[in-house]
């Protein structure tokens, strides 16, 4: 691998708006193998990461990569209104019905992202498992216990905590922050990401949403200083 310290961060090309807000996809592109969509930088270094995985007989397989915004006002919409999974801070089913909507929006944003928010959108960030872990058949739970010491993915997260920065990776949602729950899954590569967060000001994000159609979107409006300072801003930085 070249340089991927946090360093490089400072010299690579950021990305425009509409590009850090999803509605644009001219900084990622498709790959085929490992199959996902990436920024080409984000990618290369994928290939790097999971290549020396399969080393250490780990399957590394990513579940999630890039995702537009209109993907993700699709996620918020079928959480709003219960035709997906809510859940709370445990893992608990919510039904959204029973909520006012400020609290409805706070119990989305737990686990799923504001529609613009999203660090999908930028093509840097990627949630991933140990494929050989998972006995065929068996659901995949994208949970905390599942990475946690006596889970499936246990050794996936040991192996990433002493690797995963050598290719310019880290978790964002390292540890609870008040805002987005713990994601031990969620891997983030800091030479884009680090410049991304700056260009996606509470202004651009305003922008996004005031020009969506997502259910809720004037209290998330109404709140969205607030909202941007916990869900976004609140995250664990690069410790390499």
């Amino acid at each position: 691998m070249g340089d991927c310290s946090i360093d490089a961060a400072i010299s690579a090309p950021v990305l425009n708006s509409l590009e850090a807000t999803g509605r644009a996809r001219t900084h990622v592109r498709e790959m085929a193998d490992p199959r996902c969509v990436l920024d080409k930088r984000a990618a290369q270094a994928l290939v790097a990461l999971r290549d020396e995985a399969r080393e250490a007989s780990i399957d590394l397989e990513i579940v999630s990569g890039f995702r537009d915004f209109n993907h993700q006002v699709d996620i918020w919409r079928g959480k709003f209104t219960g035709t997906r999974a809510l859940l709370d801070r445990h893992g608990v089913l919510i039904n959204p019905a029973k909520l006012y909507e400020s609290a409805l929006i706070d119990a989305i944003l737990t686990w799923s992202a504001l529609p613009g928010a999203s660090r999908h959108h930028w093509g840097t960030e990627i949630d991933v498992i140990d494929r050989a872990a998972l006995p065929v058949g068996e659901p995949l739970r994208l949970q905390p216990e599942e990475f946690a010491p006596q889970g499936r993915f246990a050794r996936l997260h040991g192996w990433l905590d002493s690797n995963m920065g050598r290719f310019g990776f880290f978790r964002p949602y390292a540890t609870d922050r008040g805002g987005v729950q713990p994601e031990p899954w969620h891997l983030s590569y800091a030479p884009v990401s680090v410049g991304a967060l700056k260009v996606l000001s509470l202004e651009v994000l305003r922008e996004a949403i005031e020009g969506s159609d997502m259910p809720g979107r004037q209290t998330v409006l109404a709140r969205l200083p607030q909202l941007y300072e916990r869900y976004v801003l609140a995250v664990d930085a690069p410790t390499w």
